[in-house]
């Protein structure tokens, strides 16, 4: 045991920058893997819902220059037809379609 007469240990510029720097690592994990989960949650997301049940015909857009996408807002084929004319697309009939109640198709 040290004597009374010895004052405790002083903090040197050192001891705080190495504090410091424990700190900021253990706070930069934190938000690596905040961000880590918001980015899984968000695919997981953003990929589920392919379809719009609104709309009984989709366009498949692919291709890097346009981007790979799924646009269900076309009421028919030659609407979607000629949208998709000159773009690496191609229509599609909605497998999840779901008409609303009470509406007739003539």
């Amino acid at each position: 045991m040290a004597p009374e007469w010895i004052a405790p240990r002083r903090r040197t510029m050192m001891d705080l920058t190495d504090l410091f720097h424990g700190l900021e690592a253990r706070v930069a994990r934190l938000v690596f893997s905040v961000l880590a989960l918001a980015m899984a949650l968000v695919a997981t997301s953003a990929r589920a819902q392919m379809y719009d049940p609104n709309h009984p015909v989709c366009m498949h857009v692919y291709g890097e220059l346009a981007g790979e996408r799924m646009d269900c807002i076309f009421a028919s084929l030659a609407q979607c037809a000629a949208t998709a004319s000159g773009l690496p697309a191609m229509c599609l009939i909605n497998p999840y379609f779901a008409p609303a109640p009470g509406r007739r198709r003539h």
